[in-house]
């Protein structure tokens, strides 16, 4: 740009005032700022000529001017809203129906969304944001949140710290019946075994029928993929079980011993499938937990339950630190979800199960082979629960 007269690209006659007379040989998208305030007869060839009349406005512009009566309109759309909860009403209405037909536990999608109005009132909406564009992303945001828990669970690296401790590192499986606690228990050791960790199983569920029997199978066929003769003869996995009727808690403590002497690096402690108002076997879990001090506590769930799964958690996490004989009870660490494949994108057990623990999901289950074992994308799950 040169000065403001050159702005025009106009050629104009040798008299000036009002009622000249400008020939147009290009299109200017600005008049020049001299004819601000005048009446301009423009030209266009082979056209009639025709008056602009343009406002008397100083520099700068009014807010009643033209190009200030833009600004306020700009004004009005930009960063000036601030959202009320009226405003937000019936878009959170909407996305709570949402959540909930996603299999989010219904009282869970209500907390979510008063936790997100209340972030929200009062804030100053970004450029050009609708109120349901501004309260879907803040909702995102709490979800992604939520399922990233600060705690996060690094076995491997906390079974190498164990290595260096020279003991085993303890893993209980526990859950209602059914979820899959021994197909899942199995995935786990293959993928232990992968990463070049041997494994004991202990079979502290001496009380199905079926589940040692169940577990010896998957021992076998795990061998077989893992044989001796690949590890310099090392037996890389292999069961403990000592019959039905037994008392769990000790077979579990002697499977511990076992390992420890063996040189096995990590535990695997299948226990009973219970429901969480069994109040016999829920005492025995605890004390099987508290007497043997496993270091990481899994909590085995069905990714197809929404309000189901978070009375089982709660319930299971009550009982734990109702019966433990420990001052500090031991609660769940983290979270196995099952069946995870069957669900498309109705992932809100997901998000019911780490809201009510602030536990992390540590693996899914997306099939019925050993490697149908994933780790959880939050952005992911998010996005399928966001998804119309």
């Amino acid at each position: 740009m040169t000065s403001n007269a050159s702005l025009s690209c106009c050629s104009r006659s040798a008299q000036d005032g009002p009622g000249e007379r400008v020939h147009w040989p290009s299109v200017s998208l600005f008049p020049p700022l001299q004819a601000i305030g005048r009446r301009t007869l423009v030209t266009f060839p082979g056209t009639a000529a025709h008056t602009l009349s343009t406002p008397a406005i100083g520099w700068p512009y009014s807010a009643k001017g033209t190009l200030g009566g833009m600004f306020g309109m700009l004004k009005g759309l930009v960063g000036s809203k601030s959202l009320s909860r009226e405003d937000m009403e019936s878009v959170l209405d909407k996305m709570r129906d949402h959540l909930i037909a996603k299999n989010v536990a219904a009282d869970i999608a209500a907390q979510l969304c008063e936790s997100v109005a209340n972030k929200l009132e009062g804030k100053v909406m970004g450029t050009f944001s609708t109120v349901t564009s501004t309260v879907k992303q803040a909702l995102q945001e709490s979800l992604v949140q939520i399922l990233q828990p600060q705690r996060r669970v690094d076995m491997l690296r906390d079974i190498m710290d164990a290595q260096r401790r020279q003991r085993p590192y303890v893993v209980t499986f526990c859950g209602v019946n059914g979820v899959g606690k021994s197909t899942n228990l199995a995935k786990i050791s293959f993928w232990l075994l992968e990463n070049g960790f041997s494994v004991l199983i202990a079979a502290c569920d001496t009380f199905r029928a079926g589940a040692v029997e169940q577990l010896r199978t998957h021992t076998r066929r795990l061998s077989a993929l893992h044989p001796p003769k690949n590890h310099n003869g090392r037996t890389m996995v292999q069961l403990f079980e000592k019959g039905y009727g037994k008392d769990a808690a000790g077979i579990a403590m002697e499977a511990i011993a076992f390992a420890r002497n063996q040189g096995f690096d990590v535990v695997l402690v299948d226990t009973a499938g219970r429901m969480q108002d069994n109040v016999p076997l829920m005492t025995a879990l605890a004390k099987l937990i508290t007497v043997n001090t496993p270091d990481l506590v899994l909590f085995v769930g069905e990714a197809l339950v929404g309000n189901e799964a978070v009375d089982q958690l709660v319930k299971f996490n009550r009982a734990l630190a109702d019966h433990s004989m420990a001052q500090t009870p031991r609660l769940i660490d983290g979270i196995v979800l099952t069946k995870f494949d069957t669900i498309d994108d109705k992932v809100g057990a997901a998000i019911s199960m780490t809201y009510i623990t602030s536990k992390p999901i540590v693996f899914v289950g997306t099939g019925q082979t050993y490697c149908d074992l994933r780790s959880l994308n939050a952005k992911a799950v998010v996005a399928a629960l966001m998804k119309a």
